[in-house]
Protein backbone atom coordinates (compact mmCIF):
# COMPACT_ATOMS: atom_id res chain seq x y z
CA UNK A 1 0.00 0.00 0.00
CA UNK A 2 1.06 3.89 -1.38
CA UNK A 3 1.19 5.74 1.81
CA UNK A 4 -0.35 9.44 1.27
CA UNK A 5 2.32 12.11 1.46
CA UNK A 6 0.83 15.54 0.93
CA UNK A 7 4.37 16.73 0.09
CA UNK A 8 5.21 13.98 -1.83
CA UNK A 9 1.79 14.24 -4.11
CA UNK A 10 2.26 17.94 -4.81
CA UNK A 11 5.82 17.73 -5.95
CA UNK A 12 4.69 14.55 -7.98
CA UNK A 13 1.51 16.63 -9.87
CA UNK A 14 3.99 19.59 -9.99
CA UNK A 15 6.37 17.67 -12.08
CA UNK A 16 3.50 16.07 -14.21
CA UNK A 17 2.32 19.66 -14.52
CA UNK A 18 5.51 21.22 -15.83
CA UNK A 19 6.04 18.32 -18.24
CA UNK A 20 3.10 19.01 -19.80
CA UNK A 21 3.07 22.76 -20.10
CA UNK A 22 6.43 21.87 -21.75
CA UNK A 23 5.12 19.67 -24.37
CA UNK A 24 1.83 21.85 -25.17
CA UNK A 25 3.15 24.85 -25.05
CA UNK A 26 4.94 24.49 -28.42
CA UNK A 27 1.33 23.24 -29.88
CA UNK A 28 -0.33 26.24 -28.53
CA UNK A 29 1.61 28.30 -30.21
CA UNK A 30 1.62 26.87 -33.48
CA UNK A 31 -2.61 27.08 -32.86
CA UNK A 32 -2.21 30.41 -31.90
CA UNK A 33 -0.24 31.54 -35.32
CA UNK A 34 -2.59 29.87 -37.16
CA UNK A 35 -4.97 32.05 -36.29
CA UNK A 36 -3.65 35.21 -37.46
CA UNK A 37 -3.20 37.30 -40.55
CA UNK A 38 0.55 37.62 -41.91
CA UNK A 39 1.07 40.88 -40.85
CA UNK A 40 0.72 40.34 -37.54
CA UNK A 41 2.95 37.03 -37.71
CA UNK A 42 5.72 39.67 -38.38
CA UNK A 43 4.95 42.05 -35.78
CA UNK A 44 7.01 41.84 -32.01
CA UNK A 45 5.80 40.38 -29.63
CA UNK A 46 4.59 37.26 -31.02
CA UNK A 47 1.06 37.03 -29.72
CA UNK A 48 -0.07 34.29 -27.20
CA UNK A 49 -3.63 34.33 -27.62
CA UNK A 50 -5.54 33.01 -30.51
CA UNK A 51 -6.78 35.50 -33.54
CA UNK A 52 -9.67 35.80 -35.67
CA UNK A 53 -8.58 34.16 -39.07
CA UNK A 54 -8.12 30.60 -37.97
CA UNK A 55 -11.00 29.68 -40.41
CA UNK A 56 -9.72 32.17 -42.82
CA UNK A 57 -6.34 30.32 -42.73
CA UNK A 58 -7.80 27.21 -42.97
CA UNK A 59 -9.75 27.98 -46.06
CA UNK A 60 -6.31 29.62 -47.72
CA UNK A 61 -4.11 26.82 -46.86
CA UNK A 62 -6.74 23.85 -48.63
CA UNK A 63 -8.17 26.33 -51.36
CA UNK A 64 -5.44 28.35 -52.44
CA UNK A 65 -2.56 26.13 -51.49
CA UNK A 66 0.55 27.39 -50.09
CA UNK A 67 4.52 28.09 -51.36
CA UNK A 68 5.70 31.33 -52.90
CA UNK A 69 3.54 30.21 -56.20
CA UNK A 70 0.67 28.74 -54.49
CA UNK A 71 1.37 25.65 -56.47
CA UNK A 72 1.30 23.00 -53.38
CA UNK A 73 -1.82 21.65 -52.51
CA UNK A 74 -1.94 20.67 -48.68
CA UNK A 75 -4.65 18.41 -48.95
CA UNK A 76 -2.86 16.32 -51.73
CA UNK A 77 0.04 16.76 -49.60
CA UNK A 78 -1.22 14.84 -46.90
CA UNK A 79 -2.53 12.47 -48.41
CA UNK A 80 0.41 11.40 -49.91
CA UNK A 81 1.52 10.99 -46.66
CA UNK A 82 -1.19 9.07 -45.67
CA UNK A 83 -0.64 6.55 -48.19
CA UNK A 84 3.04 5.97 -47.76
CA UNK A 85 2.53 5.65 -43.56
CA UNK A 86 -0.20 2.84 -44.74
CA UNK A 87 1.26 1.24 -47.08
CA UNK A 88 4.48 0.99 -44.48
CA UNK A 89 2.66 0.08 -41.25
CA UNK A 90 0.37 -2.19 -43.11
CA UNK A 91 3.46 -3.97 -44.97
CA UNK A 92 5.20 -4.13 -42.07
CA UNK A 93 3.25 -5.89 -40.00
CA UNK A 94 2.08 -8.44 -42.63
CA UNK A 95 6.17 -9.30 -43.91
CA UNK A 96 6.89 -9.24 -39.69
CA UNK A 97 3.66 -11.68 -39.25
CA UNK A 98 4.60 -13.77 -42.17
CA UNK A 99 8.38 -14.00 -41.67
CA UNK A 100 8.01 -14.35 -37.68
CA UNK A 101 5.40 -17.59 -38.49
CA UNK A 102 7.94 -19.03 -41.04
CA UNK A 103 10.62 -18.67 -38.33
CA UNK A 104 8.66 -20.41 -35.13
CA UNK A 105 6.69 -22.78 -37.05
CA UNK A 106 8.54 -24.66 -39.80
CA UNK A 107 11.53 -26.54 -39.66
CA UNK A 108 13.97 -25.87 -42.17
CA UNK A 109 17.90 -25.36 -42.40
CA UNK A 110 19.88 -22.57 -41.21
CA UNK A 111 15.96 -21.58 -39.96
CA UNK A 112 18.22 -19.66 -36.98
CA UNK A 113 20.63 -18.43 -39.03
CA UNK A 114 18.07 -17.09 -41.28
CA UNK A 115 16.44 -14.96 -38.35
CA UNK A 116 19.75 -13.60 -36.85
CA UNK A 117 20.31 -12.03 -40.87
CA UNK A 118 16.99 -10.54 -40.43
CA UNK A 119 18.12 -8.83 -37.00
CA UNK A 120 21.22 -7.67 -38.17
CA UNK A 121 19.61 -5.27 -41.02
CA UNK A 122 19.03 -3.40 -37.67
CA UNK A 123 22.50 -2.06 -37.84
CA UNK A 124 21.76 -0.97 -41.19
CA UNK A 125 18.69 1.69 -41.05
CA UNK A 126 17.89 3.29 -44.84
CA UNK A 127 19.83 5.94 -43.99
CA UNK A 128 22.98 3.77 -43.97
CA UNK A 129 22.17 1.68 -47.58
CA UNK A 130 20.50 4.91 -48.93
CA UNK A 131 22.63 4.64 -52.23
CA UNK A 132 22.41 1.32 -53.20
CA UNK A 133 18.66 1.26 -51.75
CA UNK A 134 18.10 4.45 -54.50
CA UNK A 135 19.82 2.88 -57.47
CA UNK A 136 17.52 -0.41 -56.82
CA UNK A 137 14.69 2.02 -56.97
CA UNK A 138 15.66 4.35 -59.53
CA UNK A 139 16.00 1.00 -61.86
CA UNK A 140 13.11 -0.86 -61.38
CA UNK A 141 10.82 2.70 -62.32
CA UNK A 142 9.42 3.21 -58.81
CA UNK A 143 10.97 7.04 -58.59
CA UNK A 144 8.25 9.46 -58.09
CA UNK A 145 5.03 6.82 -56.95
CA UNK A 146 4.33 5.45 -53.87
CA UNK A 147 5.37 1.99 -54.31
CA UNK A 148 9.39 3.46 -54.14
CA UNK A 149 8.17 5.85 -51.17
CA UNK A 150 6.90 2.65 -49.50
CA UNK A 151 8.83 -0.76 -50.57
CA UNK A 152 12.22 0.23 -49.51
CA UNK A 153 11.24 1.13 -46.33
CA UNK A 154 8.88 -2.14 -45.39
CA UNK A 155 10.96 -4.59 -44.01
CA UNK A 156 11.35 -4.58 -39.88
CA UNK A 157 13.33 -6.74 -37.82
CA UNK A 158 12.53 -5.26 -34.84
CA UNK A 159 8.87 -5.90 -35.88
CA UNK A 160 9.97 -9.61 -37.04
CA UNK A 161 11.68 -9.95 -33.16
CA UNK A 162 8.36 -8.80 -31.78
CA UNK A 163 6.27 -11.65 -33.17
CA UNK A 164 8.72 -14.30 -32.88
CA UNK A 165 8.19 -13.71 -29.09
CA UNK A 166 4.96 -13.65 -29.14
CA UNK A 167 4.48 -16.43 -31.14
CA UNK A 168 6.73 -18.60 -28.94
CA UNK A 169 4.34 -18.04 -26.16
CA UNK A 170 1.25 -19.82 -27.77
CA UNK A 171 1.26 -23.14 -26.35
CA UNK A 172 2.12 -26.07 -28.04
CA UNK A 173 -1.29 -27.66 -27.34
CA UNK A 174 -3.10 -24.96 -29.60
CA UNK A 175 -1.21 -26.31 -32.71
CA UNK A 176 -2.00 -29.76 -31.93
CA UNK A 177 -5.58 -29.42 -31.92
CA UNK A 178 -5.27 -27.16 -35.07
CA UNK A 179 -3.93 -30.85 -36.52
CA UNK A 180 -5.95 -32.63 -35.08
CA UNK A 181 -8.94 -30.23 -36.46
CA UNK A 182 -7.41 -30.62 -40.26
CA UNK A 183 -6.42 -27.06 -39.88
CA UNK A 184 -3.24 -26.13 -42.28
CA UNK A 185 -0.74 -23.96 -41.24
CA UNK A 186 -2.55 -20.94 -43.05
CA UNK A 187 -5.70 -21.51 -41.25
CA UNK A 188 -3.79 -21.81 -37.91
CA UNK A 189 -1.77 -18.70 -38.91
CA UNK A 190 -5.04 -16.79 -39.16
CA UNK A 191 -7.76 -18.39 -36.86
CA UNK A 192 -5.22 -18.16 -33.93
CA UNK A 193 -1.91 -16.61 -34.03
CA UNK A 194 -3.30 -13.61 -35.70
CA UNK A 195 -6.18 -12.59 -32.85
CA UNK A 196 -3.67 -13.34 -30.37
CA UNK A 197 -1.39 -11.04 -31.69
CA UNK A 198 -4.05 -8.12 -32.11
CA UNK A 199 -3.17 -6.35 -29.51
CA UNK A 200 0.67 -6.23 -30.70
CA UNK A 201 -0.35 -5.49 -34.43
CA UNK A 202 -2.16 -2.15 -32.46
CA UNK A 203 0.86 -1.38 -31.05
CA UNK A 204 3.30 -1.79 -33.88
CA UNK A 205 0.66 -0.16 -36.50
CA UNK A 206 0.60 2.88 -33.81
CA UNK A 207 4.49 3.29 -34.07
CA UNK A 208 5.26 2.15 -37.48
CA UNK A 209 2.74 5.04 -38.77
CA UNK A 210 4.04 7.75 -37.18
CA UNK A 211 7.48 6.52 -38.26
CA UNK A 212 6.27 6.05 -42.35
CA UNK A 213 4.18 9.67 -41.38
CA UNK A 214 8.28 11.41 -40.53
CA UNK A 215 9.90 10.24 -42.93
CA UNK A 216 11.76 13.00 -44.49
CA UNK A 217 15.03 12.55 -46.04
CA UNK A 218 13.73 9.42 -48.18
CA UNK A 219 10.84 10.87 -50.00
CA UNK A 220 13.22 14.30 -50.61
CA UNK A 221 15.42 11.73 -52.42
CA UNK A 222 13.11 10.14 -55.02
CA UNK A 223 10.53 12.58 -55.34
CA UNK A 224 10.80 15.46 -58.03
CA UNK A 225 7.44 15.55 -58.99
CA UNK A 226 5.67 18.47 -56.41
CA UNK A 227 2.40 16.04 -57.01
CA UNK A 228 4.12 13.36 -54.79
CA UNK A 229 5.35 15.35 -52.34
CA UNK A 230 4.48 14.45 -48.32
CA UNK A 231 3.57 17.39 -45.64
CA UNK A 232 6.99 17.11 -44.08
CA UNK A 233 8.43 18.03 -47.69
CA UNK A 234 5.98 20.71 -48.00
CA UNK A 235 6.50 22.12 -44.61
CA UNK A 236 10.01 22.34 -45.26
CA UNK A 237 9.74 23.82 -49.00
CA UNK A 238 7.30 26.21 -47.38
CA UNK A 239 10.13 27.84 -45.17
CA UNK A 240 12.76 28.06 -47.70
CA UNK A 241 11.61 31.30 -49.27
CA UNK A 242 13.67 32.79 -52.16
CA UNK A 243 13.54 36.35 -51.74
CA UNK A 244 10.29 36.62 -49.96
CA UNK A 245 9.34 36.28 -45.99
CA UNK A 246 8.06 32.70 -45.06
CA UNK A 247 3.92 32.80 -44.49
CA UNK A 248 3.64 31.79 -41.14
CA UNK A 249 0.49 31.56 -40.65
CA UNK A 250 0.13 29.54 -43.69
CA UNK A 251 3.13 26.85 -42.66
CA UNK A 252 1.68 26.92 -38.83
CA UNK A 253 -1.85 26.01 -40.19
CA UNK A 254 0.25 23.11 -42.23
CA UNK A 255 2.03 21.87 -39.18
CA UNK A 256 -1.33 22.22 -37.43
CA UNK A 257 -2.72 19.77 -39.87
CA UNK A 258 0.36 17.73 -40.28
CA UNK A 259 -0.22 16.56 -36.40
CA UNK A 260 -3.84 15.34 -36.75
CA UNK A 261 -3.78 12.25 -38.39
CA UNK A 262 -0.88 10.69 -35.82
CA UNK A 263 -3.10 12.09 -33.24
CA UNK A 264 -5.74 10.60 -34.20
CA UNK A 265 -4.50 7.43 -34.86
CA UNK A 266 -2.76 7.14 -31.20
CA UNK A 267 -6.18 8.67 -29.88
CA UNK A 268 -8.30 5.88 -31.48
CA UNK A 269 -6.02 2.85 -30.50
CA UNK A 270 -4.93 4.21 -27.21
CA UNK A 271 -6.28 1.10 -25.13
CA UNK A 272 -5.45 -1.55 -27.60
CA UNK A 273 -1.75 0.41 -27.69
CA UNK A 274 -1.01 0.47 -24.08
CA UNK A 275 -1.96 -3.15 -23.94
CA UNK A 276 0.07 -4.40 -27.09
CA UNK A 277 3.28 -2.44 -24.34
CA UNK A 278 2.31 -4.17 -21.26
CA UNK A 279 0.70 -7.43 -21.01
CA UNK A 280 2.47 -10.23 -20.52
CA UNK A 281 -0.37 -12.88 -20.75
CA UNK A 282 -2.39 -13.32 -24.02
Amino acid sequence: MVENRPITTFCSHAVLICGIAIVVFPIWITFVAASHDAVRMTQTPLPLLPGDQFFVNLKDTFIKGVGNAREQSVGLMLMNSLIMAMMIAVGKIFISLLSAFAIVYFRFPFRMGFFWMIFVTLMLPVEVRILPTFEVVANLGMLNNYWGLSIPLIASATATFMFRQVFLTVPDELLEAARIDGAGPMRFFKDILVPVSRTNIAALFVILFIYGWNQYLWPLLITTDKNMYTIVMGIKQMLEAAEESPEWHLIMMTTLLAMLPPVAVVVGMQKLFIKGLTETEK
